[in-house]
């Protein structure tokens, strides 16, 4: 198993050094790969070499009973097709056993997404004068004001915000950059944050980080921070709603493709790889349908 070990270590230098892949995606293919070789260990497979499609079949069926979703097995299968791509470069392999076997097919959930009725009740319920009533308003604002992601709000900083031109620089998967616009609403609330309450819990940290988004002791503010505040809001709100910062994120995709927003131009806001992500924002609510119908229709009204 020691060389097993050798070539993920390799492997994981690999997703890295090369791919530029995140933390998150080289924890999960670490736990993959780990994974697999267990798989090997009781099977009594002692090397790589030996691993073919029929192996690979018992394999599934060994997923399939641990009742995983089809997501989860799709990238099992995605990292080791990667793996072993990456031993057959490497001339550890003289093929890739992997690369017939397909991937079980997803069915899209259409994404959860408040209603602007909702939000309304969510902006209405933050105490701007204390230092972290405005900077919930503010997350609140720039986080659905501009759909980024939960880790690219809690990673911005300071500098990244240009409110002249209205502009966020983010820093989103894979190490890419991209620039988001904001609006008067996010800029009003942001403004109000850093020019008070950030400074005010500033005082409380004895590094004074430069992080735009603080937790109540002066420190980063982190994923798990950002969902607890929202859980607090929609109780505030007297709200009956789940909620989690990924639903901020398909409620700006899907009300500025009801609008009447770009396909390709909410891809490149939302700072995805490829079309088919964004396309699940297709979908349109009833209520927009019900308004079309009412505003084209000439007996509608009658």
């Amino acid at each position: 198993m020691d060389d097993l070990q050798t070539e993920k270590v390799l492997y994981l230098e690999y997703l890295q050094i090369e791919k530029n892949a995140s933390s998150l995606t080289i924890k999960h293919y670490e736990k993959d790969v780990e994974a697999f070789f267990l798989f090997m260990q009781t099977e009594g497979i002692p090397s790589i070499r030996d691993v073919d499609y029929p192996l690979i079949r018992i394999f599934l069926t060994r997923l399939y009973q641990q009742k995983l979703s089809r997501r989860s097995v799709s990238r099992k299968l995605s990292c080791m097709r990667s793996f072993y791509r990456f031993l057959e470069r490497e001339g550890k392999v003289n093929h890739n056993p992997f690369i017939n076997v397909s991937l079980p097919k997803e069915g899209k959930p259409i994404p959860e997404f408040f209603y602007e009725e909702e939000l309304e009740r969510l902006f209405s319920v933050n105490d701007l004068s204390t230092p972290l009533g405005q900077r919930n308003q503010a997350l609140l604002e720039l986080m659905y004001g501009t759909g980024i992601r939960v880790s690219e709000c809690v990673g911005t900083k300071v500098e990244d915000i240009n409110f002249t031109i209205g502009t966020i620089l983010v820093k989103g998967k894979g190490r890419k950059e991209r620039y988001v616009p904001f609006g008067q609403f996010a800029a009003k609330a942001m403004k109000m944050y850093i020019e008070d309450g950030r400074s005010r819990l500033l005082r409380n940290s004895d590094k004074k980080p430069d992080h735009l988004f603080l937790n109540a002791k002066g420190g980063t503010l982190s994923d798990r921070g950002v969902r607890l505040i929202l859980d607090k809001m929609v109780e505030k709100a007297a709200m009956t709603v789940n909620i989690h910062p990924h639903k901020l994120r398909h409620s700006f995709a899907t009300h500025m493709l009801n609008q009447g927003a770009d396909l390709r131009a909410v891809q490149e806001l939302l700072g995805h790889e490829n079309l088919s992500s964004t396309q699940i924002y297709t979908h349109v609510t009833k209520d927009h349908l019900r308004k079309i119908y009412r505003d084209s229709h000439p007996r509608a009204n009658k």
